[in-house]
C-alpha cells in the first residue's frame, strides 16, 4: 500500500498502521542489506532516516502493532556468508539519532534527569561520526588475535587477515589490559578514494560511489592481498569486552588508547553543556570539507563512565549517546574555480569546481551554476536571491543536493570569503572557439555564435545525433564520438561524416578494423548499423539536428504538421525575411522600455526605424509562411527563430543538405487517428506502471493524446501506478479522472 507513504502518521487507522509498518519493514531490512551487507547503498542517508523515524512514531502511537522483525531493534545485517563469523562477547549497537538543536538541548535534559542530578553537573566529549565501517579489535596479552565486523550486532564478520593489512591498526600492543576490544571506524581518505577510483576507471572496473562503499568493500575482500592494495586508515573511539579499565572517563578512556598507539580523532573535545556542543558541531561542520575524510556528523557522549553505566543501553542503543547528524543534502566546501562548458546549442553554463565533499552519498566535486545572474546573486529579471550575494572563486559555499537532483550552490558564507577577492566576470566570448557569446534580451543565457566551427558544440550535437532517441546507431555513442571527431584520418566532424565513413574507412591503408579497440567484426557490425539507419522518420531526423528549442516533442508536432521535410524547409525559408522583422520589431519594443537617457532615446529611434524597415520590406509569402510556422500549439515564435537561424547559417545549412543527401528515406510520419476516445485528450502518466513509459506515450501520441509531465486544469486522466504520490493527490484537489493502468488499456482499447 505504496499511497499510504503520504499520510501522517495522526491520520493512519490502525488497519493502515500495521500495513505501514509492514512496508517499512521491508524497506529498511532491504536498505540495512544494502548498505551493511552489500556495501551498495541504494538509498540514500535523509531517505533511510526518514523512514526510520516515520517507523518510530508509528511504533509510538500504536505500541501494540510492533513486529518481530521490526526496523527499532536492528542494527546492521546478518554478516556475509563468505566469511567466518565471530560472536561479539560484548554487543555492537549503534546509535540514536538527533537532527535539530532542540535534539541535543533535549538529550542534556533526558540524561541529567534520568541521573537526577543538575545539567551542569553533566560533562560529554563531542567528535566527528566517521562514515566508513565499524570494526572490533580483540587483543589477549597484548596481541592481536582477531578483528570483526559490526554484522548484526551480535555477529559479525571475521576480517582478520584483511585488518592486518591496515597500517593504522597495531598487531601488538605494550601495557595494554590483558583482554582489550577497541572498537572504531574503517575509512578511506579522499585523496586514496580519487586515486582508487581513478585505478578502476584503467582497468575498466566500476568506480565507488563513495569513500564509505569503497571502504567497507576493500575490507570485506575474501582476498587480503586486494585489501592491502588500497591504503585504509582506521580511528579508534570506544571499547568492548575489558579485563581491566581504561579510564574513569570518555576522555580519559580515548587518551589511553592513543598512548597505546591508535589514531583517534583530535577533533574529539570535552563540552561542559548543549550550547557547547551544538558550538563544536558549528565547528566541525564548518570544517568538514578539509579534513580530507568523510563525516556524517558528531557524536556527543556523557563523559564519566560510571553515569555511561548508570544510564545503559536500550534495545539497540545507549541512552549515555547519540549522533547530531549532518543534514543529508547540505555540505559547505571551498569554490575552488568556475569553468565555462559549452553545450550543443552553444550554451555557455558556468560549472563550479569544488574540493570534494560527500553530500546525499555522493562524492561532489562540481555544481552548476545555472548562469550569470545566478552568480551575481540575481534571478533572471534582475532580483535580488541569496540576499544579493554573489559567488566568487576562494569562497565558501554549502552545496545542496537532493536524490539525483544535479548539485548546485545553495549559499556563500560572506563572512570567510578572502579579503583580495573579486567579482566573477562572465565571458563575453567561447573559451572553446573564440567566437563572440551573445545574450538575447529576455534571455537568461549566454550562446557562443561559432555553430559548427566551435569543436565543443559539435562534438556535443554529434553525441545527440546519435543518442537512442535521435538517430540511435549501434555502437556508435558518445565515447566513439570523441574518438573520432580527433581523428586524422577518419574524422566524423559533422553528422555526414557518419554515413561516409565507411567509403572513406575502405581507401586506408590503416583501417579502422586494425586500430585498438576495434576488430573486423566490430568494424562491419558499425558499418552495417549505420547503413540501417539511411531511413529514418521525419520527427526523429528534425530532433536529431539539435536545433535549439526544438526537442522530442516540438519535433513530432512539426513532423505531424508539414508532413515531409521538403514543405517544412520550404516554408521556413520562405519565412526567413518576416523572421528577422520580427526579432527587429522585438528589439524595437525592448529598446523602448529600457531607454532613459538621451543616448538611449536615440536608440530607441534607430532600432524602432530599423524595425519597421524591416517590416515593410516583408513580402506577403514570408509572412504567410512565417505564420503558418508558428501557428501550431506549442511552436511559437522561439522554435520559428531557432528553425529559420539554422537554416539560414550557411555553414549550417549545407552540413544539413550533405547529411539528407546521404539519406535514402525520410519516413513521414503517421496521422493521430483523430477518432479514438483520447483523441484530444490532456494525459498524464505517474507512479510504477508495466508498461514502459517510452512506450505509453508514444501509444497515447498516436491516438491523438498529449502527453504532459505535470497534472494541471487541462488534464483530463492521469493514470497512476503504484507510489503515484503528490500527482495523484493534485489530480484528485483538481477533480482530474485518475485511472489505473487496466482502465488506461481498456478505454484505448489494448486490453
Amino acid at each position: 500500500m505504496a499511497e499510504l507513504e503520504n499520510v501522517a502518521v495522526d491520520q493512519l487507522d490502525q488497519a493502515q498502521a500495521a500495513a505501514e509498518l509492514e512496508r517499512l519493514a521491508q524497506l529498511l531490512g532491504a536498505a540495512n542489506a544494502d548498505y551493511h551487507g552489500a556495501d551498495q547503498p541504494q538509498m540514500s542517508d535523509a531517505q533511510y532516516d526518514a523512514l526510520k523515524q516515520r517507523n518510530a512514531a508509528i511504533e509510538e502511537r500504536f505500541p501494540y502493532l510492533k513486529r518481530a522483525d521490526s526496523p527499532s531493534d536492528q542494527v546492521g545485517a546478518a554478516p556475509s556468508e563468505g566469511f567466518g563469523k565471530i560472536r561479539h562477547v560484548v554487543r555492537m549497537l549503534s546509535l540514536g539519532n538527533a537532527f535539530e538543536d532542540e535534539d541535543v538541548t533535549a538529550f542534556v535534559t533526558r540524561n541529567a534527569k534520568d541521573l537526577g542530578i543538575d545539567r551542569a553537573a553533566l560533562t560529554f566529549t563531542a567528535e566527528p561520526k566517521i562514515d566508513g565501517l565499524s570494526l572490533s579489535l580483540r587483543y589477549e596479552q597484548g596481541n592481536l588475535v582477531y578483528a570483526a565486523t559490526r554484522g548484526d550486532g551480535e555477529t559479525g564478520e571475521n576480517v582478520t587477515a584483511n585488518a592486518r593489512t591496515i597500517a593504522d591498526i597495531p598487531q601488538v600492543l605494550s601495557g595494554a589490559p590483558d583482554v582489550l576490544e577497541v572498537r572504531g571506524e574503517v575509512y578511506m581518505s579522499h585523496a586514496d578514494f580519487f586515486a582508487l577510483n581513478e585505478r578502476q576507471a584503467e582497468r575498466g572496473g566500476k568506480p565507488f560511489a563513495n569513500p564509505r562503499n569503497a571502504a567497507a568493500g576493500s575490507l570485506r575482500q575474501l582476498n587480503a592481498e586486494i585489501t592491502r592494495a588500497r591504503p585504509l586508515r582506521f580511528f579508534a573511539y570506544a571499547w568492548g569486552e575489558l579485563s581491566e579499565p581504561l579510564a574513569e572517563t570518555q576522555m580519559g578512556a580515548i587518551e589511553r588508547l592513543a598512548a597505546l598507539g591508535f589514531q583517534t580523532n583530535p577533533l574529539t573535545q570535552l563540552c561542559q553543556s548543549s550550547a557547547d556542543l551544538i558550538a563544536h558541531y558549528r565547528l566541525i561542520e564548518q570544517q568538514r570539507a578539509d579534513l580530507g575524510y568523510d563525516i556524517d556528523g558528531v557524536v556527543y557522549k556523557v563523559n564519566d563512565l560510571d553515569q555511561q553505566s548508570r544510564l545503559g543501553f536500550r534495545s539497540t542503543t545507549p541512552r549515555w549517546a547519540v549522533a547530531h547528524k549532518f543534514p543529508a543534502e547540505l555540505a559547505w566546501t571551498h569554490l575552488e574555480g568556475i569553468d565555462i562548458q559549452v553545450g550543443r546549442t552553444g550554451a555557455l553554463s558556468p560549472v563550479a569546481r569544488l574540493t570534494p565533499v560527500t553530500v546525499g552519498g555522493v562524492v561532489v566535486s562540481n555544481a552548476t551554476l545555472h548562469n550569470e545572474d545566478y552568480i551575481r546573486g540575481r534571478n533572471s529579471k534582475g532580483e535580488e536571491i541569496r540576499g544579493g550575494r554573489d559567488f566568487r572563486i576562494g569562497d565558501w559555499v554549502q552545496v545542496y543536493r537532493a536524490g539525483d537532483v544535479i548539485p548546485k550552490l545553495a549559499d556563500v558564507d560572506l563572512k570567510k570569503r578572502p579579503e583580495d577577492s573579486a567579482p566573477y566576470n562572465f565571458p563575453e566570448t567561447c573559451p572553446v572557439c573564440g567566437s563572440v557569446a551573445v545574450r538575447e534580451e529576455g534571455d537568461s543565457v549566454r550562446y557562443c555564435t561559432g555553430g559548427m566551427i566551435c569543436a565543443a558544440q559539435a562534438v556535443e550535437k554529434l553525441k545527440h545525433f546519435v543518442s537512442r532517441k535521435a538517430f540511435n546507431i549501434e555502437g556508435l555513442g558518445a565515447k566513439q564520438i570523441e574518438a573520432f571527431y580527433g581523428d586524422e584520418v577518419l574524422a566524423i566532424q559533422e553528422p555526414a561524416d557518419i554515413f561516409t565513413l565507411k567509403a572513406r574507412d575502405q581507401k586506408q591503408l590503416v583501417r579502422l578494423k586494425n586500430r585498438d579497440g576495434w576488430g573486423d567484426q566490430s568494424a562491419n557490425n558499425l558499418f552495417q548499423a549505420i547503413d540501417e539507419k539511411r531511413e529514418i522518420p521525419f520527427e526523429r531526423l528534425l530532433f536529431a539536428l539539435g536545433i535549439r528549442h526544438i526537442g522530442e516533442t516540438v519535433a513530432r508536432d512539426l513532423a505531424l504538421h508539414f508532413g515531409d521535410w521538403a514543405s517544412l524547409i520550404e516554408t521556413a525559408d520562405r519565412a526567413r525575411d518576416a523572421a528577422f522583422a520580427h526579432r527587429q520589431a522585438d528589439l524595437a519594443e525592448e529598446a523602448e522600455r529600457i531607454a532613459a537617457t538621451k543616448e538611449g532615446r536615440r536608440a530607441v529611434i534607430k532600432s524602432t526605424r530599423d524595425g519597421a524597415i524591416a517590416r515593410c520590406n516583408v513580402s506577403m509569402p514570408s509572412r504567410a509562411a512565417w505564420e503558418k510556422l508558428i501557428s501550431l500549439n506549442g511552436i511559437g515564435a522561439s522554435v520559428g527563430l531557432s528553425l529559420t537561424d539554422a537554416l539560414a547559417n550557411n555553414a549550417e545549412r549545407a552540413a544539413i543538405e550533405r547529411l539528407v543527401e546521404q539519406l535514402t528515406t525520410i519516413i513521414a510520419p503517421e496521422a493521430p487517428a483523430a477518432d479514438s476516445a483520447i483523441s484530444g485528450k490532456t494525459v498524464v502518466f505517474t507512479g510504477t506502471l508495466n508498461m514502459k513509459r517510452s512506450d505509453a506515450k508514444a501509444q497515447a501520441e498516436a491516438l491523438g493524446a498529449t502527453v504532459a509531465g505535470s497534472v494541471s486544469k487541462k488534464t483530463d486522466y492521469l493514470i497512476a501506478g503504484p507510489g503515484a504520490g503528490s500527482k495523484e493527490t493534485k489530480a484528485r484537489d483538481l477533480g482530474v479522472t485518475i485511472l489505473t493502468e487496466d482502465e488506461w488499456l481498456q478505454m484505448i482499447g489494448a486490453q
